[in-house]
C-alpha cells in the first residue's frame, strides 16, 4: 500500500458496559449489557456505520478466581458475558462489512476444535473472522482439570505449536478442493485435501479439518502479547497487533521493534498492522471533557480501588498504606501477564500515589487515556499514525453504548475531512478492508517450494 493511500484502521474494543471499571454505574450505561444481544447488535451496527474495520471483545476461558474477595465480586460487572464466537456468529447476520475478532486461548483450548469454530465463523460471516491469540495470563486451571497454570515460557512454547497447527488445519482444503459436480457425482478432489499429520511437543493431530477453506483464505490472526516471547510470536504469525502504549515515544519504539523483526520471517512491514488501544473521554470543550472524566472516576467504590491495586501487587501487603501514599515498587517475579505488569510498573515508577495509580488503571488497565474534544482526539490519532507509532487504533469507549456513538459521530467525520480515514469500505472481507493479502495455502506453498528445490 502506498503511503499516500494509507488510512487509519479502527477497531471497536467492546467491554459490555464500557471499559471503565465503574461504567455499569454510569447513567448512560446499559447495565445488563453482558447478556443483552440487542445491546451488542446496536454496537456492531454503530461501528459499521462508522466504517470501523472490526469489533473485538476480550475474553477468558475461565470464570472468577475462587479466592477473590466476594465484596469485590459484588461490585463489578465483568463477571458474566457472552462467549465471543457464538456472539459474533449471530451478529454477522445483521451486519455486512465489519470484521469480528474473538479471543481463544492457546493454553486452555484444543487446537482442532479452535480451528473448526473459527473456520466456521469465517464461512458464516462470509470472510470477516479473526482470532485473537492469547496464552491466558490469569490462572483459570481449576476449571479445566489440569495440574496448575503453566509457566509463562511453557505457555508460549505451546502457543507457537498451537498457532502453526491451526494455520495448517485451516489450509487442509485447497481453495478449489470442492468440485460439487452433480452430473459426474464427484464432490471433491482428494488430492486437494491434506492431512496435517502433526506430531509435536504438545499435540498429535491427524487432520484434515472438517471445514472447507474459508472465504478469506483463513481468519485474520491477531495477537496482543508484548513480552519478548509475545513479540517473537507476533512477528512470525500475527497480522494485527493490539498493544498498550502510553506515550508517542513508547509507541514508536514498539512499532519499530515489531516491524524490524518481520524480515527475519520473510515478511514485509505492511503484512502486520499495529493498533494501540485508546480510551478517549470526549467533551464539547476541554472543561466538559474533564468534567465527564472526573464524574466517571467518582463512581469507583473504595473496595474496587484496592481490588485494582491488589491485582498487580500480588503477594505484597498493602495494609500499611493509604491511597495517598506513593505507590511502592511492584513485584517482578510473576507468571501472570508480564507485559501488562511491566506497563503498570512503569506507571508506578513515575511517582504516582496509589490513588493516582488506581485511577489510571480504572479507565483502561494501562492503555492510553485521552481526555479532550473530538478535534483533540483526532489530533492525537493523527500524530501517532503519521509519526511511526500506529497503523490504526483499538478504540476503547469508557461507557457503552454512548461512548462508541459519540466517537463515530464526532471523531470519525474529522478524520474523514482530513483524508485520514475511509469514506466507504474497500471490500467485503476483513482482509480486504484491512489491506491484507489473501494468504497462499500452506500446503500448496510447500509443494511449490519442493518443486523449486528439486529443479
Amino acid at each position: 500500500m502506498s503511503e499516500q493511500a494509507r488510512k487509519i484502521r479502527l477497531g471497536a474494543f467492546i467491554m459490555a458496559t464500557g471499559h471503565h471499571i465503574a461504567a455499569w454505574r454510569h447513567p448512560a450505561a446499559d447495565a445488563d449489557a453482558g447478556h443483552n444481544i440487542e445491546h451488542y447488535r446496536a454496537l456492531a451496527q454503530t461501528a459499521e456505520r462508522g466504517l470501523f474495520d472490526l469489533v473485538f471483545v476480550a475474553d477468558s476461558p475461565g470464570g472468577w478466581d475462587g479466592d477473590r474477595d466476594p465484596e469485590i465480586r459484588s461490585r463489578v460487572s465483568h463477571s458474566a458475558h457472552f462467549e465471543p464466537v457464538t456472539l459474533w456468529s449471530a451478529l454477522s447476520q445483521v451486519t455486512s462489512h465489519i470484521g469480528f475478532v474473538a479471543t481463544a486461548s492457546t493454553t486452555y483450548e484444543d487446537p482442532y476444535l479452535l480451528a473448526r469454530k473459527f473456520a466456521s465463523l469465517d464461512h458464516i460471516s462470509k470472510g470477516r473472522a479473526a482470532w485473537n491469540v492469547v496464552t491466558t495470563g490469569a490462572d483459570v486451571s481449576k476449571n479445566f482439570s489440569i495440574a496448575g497454570h503453566p509457566a509463562h515460557a511453557n505457555r508460549y512454547e505451546r502457543a507457537e505449536e498451537v498457532v502453526d497447527l491451526v494455520l495448517d488445519l485451516w489450509d487442509s482444503y485447497e481453495d478449489d478442493a470442492l468440485i460439487i459436480d452433480k452430473a459426474s457425482g464427484v464432490f471433491l478432489d482428494p488430492g486437494k485435501v491434506h492431512k496435517v499429520d502433526h506430531h509435536g511437543q504438545f499435540f498429535d493431530v491427524a487432520g484434515p479439518l472438517n471445514v472447507a477453506r474459508s472465504p478469506q483464505g483463513r481468519p485474520v490472526v491477531v495477537q496482543a502479547g508484548a513480552s519478548e516471547a509475545g513479540r517473537n510470536l507476533a512477528a512470525r504469525t500475527a497480522e494485527v497487533i493490539f498493544t498498550a502504549n502510553q506515550t508517542l515515544a513508547d509507541g514508536q519504539a514498539f512499532y519499530a521493534d515489531i516491524k524490524g523483526r518481520l524480515a527475519k520471517h520473510g515478511r514485509r512491514p505492511e503484512q502486520l498492522l499495529i493498533m494501540p488501544g485508546l480510551f478517549a473521554v470526549l467533551g464539547g470543550t476541554e472543561a466538559e471533557a474533564r468534567q465527564n472524566y472526573e464524574f466517571i472516576q467518582s463512581l469507583v467504590h473504595p473496595t474496587i480501588a484496592w481490588g485494582i491495586l491488589k491485582q498487580y501487587y500480588v503477594g505484597v501487603d498493602l495494609s500499611g498504606y493509604s491511597l495517598d501514599d506513593v505507590a511502592p515498587p511492584l513485584p517482578t517475579d510473576t507468571e501472570l501477564n508480564k507485559s501488562r505488569l511491566k506497563l503498570v510498573s512503569d506507571l508506578a515508577r513515575t511517582g504516582l500515589t496509589l490513588r493516582q495509580l488506581y485511577l489510571s488503571l480504572a479507565t483502561a488497565r494501562g492503555h492510553r487515556t485521552f481526555v479532550g474534544t473530538p478535534e483533540q482526539v483526532a489530533d492525537a490519532l493523527q500524530e501517532w499514525f503519521e509519526h511511526g507509532a500506529a497503523d490504526g487504533f483499538n478504540i476503547m469507549p469508557p461507557v457503552l453504548p454512548t461512548g462508541l456513538t459519540d466517537f463515530v459521530e464526532q471523531v470519525v467525520p474529522i478524520l474523514q475531512r482530513r483524508g485520514l480515514y475511509r469514506t466507504e469500505y474497500e471490500g467485503r472481507t476483513l482482509r480486504e478492508n484491512l489491506g491484507l493479502e489473501r494468504p497462499v495455502n500452506r500446503f500448496v506453498a510447500r509443494a511449490n517450494q519442493q518443486q523449486r528445490s528439486a529443479s
